[in-house]
């Protein structure tokens, strides 16, 4: 979000700086005199308006381009939470009526189609999660594996079944049961994040902009961590080198070609070139994040588990599964940059009431692109995480030899498919 909220800087300064424009040139126009004006009345002096100016020309530029309604923004931004809460909310509500008998090694909503992907994801995803505590997630976690001595065959109790588990596994890590931090979690994506966008774009100095950005990278490279497949273990040394070349690598892409454009060429072409590699940029620097911070996966692989979720091999990890789940995770995310980048802009530039209204209200600009961008990147996140299933298949011959050839313990049939949790 780096690179977007970049671009919402520069046009709240583009907007401010137009009605400056208008206001001097109403000034220099001199005050507009009545019908029954005296015709010997004294004109203004050139040099008085050329005075006034300047003077509410610098006072707007100052007062104005310079700062940012942080407030404004602040509340725009619990706006959006709001909103992408009452979408999973209403997805939630309206499947309450038919929802499946629960089982702890299926899913409530269909995971074989993108509908039923997405819908599981948006509800994982929803904010109100975080506000769950540690001992309400657990309490919920203990019901879930209590469920043959609670369940009755309503729908009311399997219900109630499928939301014990949503909101155990938002908060514990389902390789580990360890509880995920508030802002780590995919719950807490969206409201930790609204307020590291609103301080970017608040930002009035490179310093300023640099800090909160590594913010907002570190957040990612956190969230990419703690949403991992942790069967296989990570040791500190390893995470410190990844965290450090995800979020290095990734401010590097977001500011070094921005910086580089802007010193190579002239204003206006700099101007006309950045348009064109913020997208390329964002994309860049949110999958290196991604693709870091996970890539120790490949080298010590994950287990690949039975349609039961039983470890077919223990102790024995598929580099070839840890691969294929990193790759799809990183693509992901770097699918995630095209509606955070492009909705917003077109919004913006084709509701022709909301266009009215950021001409006579220049200042909201800023407010209503990060509402736009939080509610985006709130249904943007499950929709991007929905494209590749969660639990994903692995050909027994495409596995790697030592898995080539086991039997079912419980069939003694050989395996034909493996299953492995890729992370999200």
């Amino acid at each position: 979000m780096t690179i977007i909220c970049n671009i919402a800087r520069h046009g709240v300064s583009k907007s401010l700086k137009r009605t400056s424009l208008l206001r001097s040139r109403q000034l220099q126009s001199g005050p507009v005199r009545s019908k029954s004006a005296s015709p010997a009345a004294a004109p203004v002096q050139p040099s008085a308006a050329k005075t006034a100016s300047q003077t509410v020309t610098e006072s707007t530029t100052s007062t104005t381009e310079s700062s940012v309604p942080v407030a404004k923004s602040l509340a725009a931004a619990l706006a959006g939470i709001v909103t992408v809460s009452g979408v999973a909310a209403a997805i939630e509500q309206s499947t309450a009526g038919d929802v499946p008998a629960f089982d702890p090694n299926s899913q409530r909503f269909d995971q074989s189609n993108f509908a039923g992907r997405f819908s599981r994801m948006l509800l994982a995803c929803d904010p109100r999660l975080i506000l769950y505590t540690e001992e309400q997630a657990r309490a919920a976690a203990a019901l879930v594996a209590d469920y043959q001595n609670v369940q009755d065959g309503t729908i009311e109790m399997d219900r109630t079944l499928w939301e014990a588990r949503r909101i155990s596994e938002s908060a514990l890590h389902p390789d580990t049961g360890d509880l995920i931090p508030r802002p780590f979690r995919m719950s807490g994506y969206v409201p930790f994040n609204g307020p590291v966008a609103v301080a970017m774009v608040a930002s009035s100095s490179t310093p300023l902009l640099l800090f909160w950005a590594w913010a907002n990278q570190s957040q990612n490279a956190l969230v990419n961590y703690f949403n991992r497949n942790a069967a296989s273990t990570m040791t500190n040394e390893t995470l410190a080198k990844s965290y450090a070349a995800a979020v290095g690598s990734a401010l590097t892409v977001a500011f070094g070609l921005a910086t580089f454009i802007q010193k190579r060429y002239p204003a206006a072409q700099a101007k006309q070139l950045l348009r064109y590699v913020a997208f390329p940029s964002s994309v860049a620097a949110s999958s290196l994040n991604c693709y870091i911070v996970r890539s120790p996966e490949i080298d010590s692989g994950i287990p690949l588990i039975n349609e039961r979720g039983e470890n077919v091999l223990e102790g024995e990890t598929s580099q070839e599964a840890a691969k294929r789940g990193v790759h799809n995770t990183t693509a992901s995310r770097a699918i995630l940059q095209a509606p955070v980048y492009f909705l917003p802009p077109i919004l913006l530039s084709t509701l022709a009431p909301l266009k009215s209204y950021l001409a006579k209200s220049p200042t909201m600009v800023v407010p209503i692109t990060t509402y736009m961008l939080l509610v985006c990147f709130g249904v943007g996140l499950p929709g991007t995480v929905a494209i590749f299933p969660q639990i994903c298949e692995l050909k027994a011959s495409e596995a790697e030899e030592k898995f080539q050839h086991l039997r079912d313990p419980h069939t003694n049939k050989p395996y034909e498919v493996y299953y492995y949790n890729k992370g999200l």
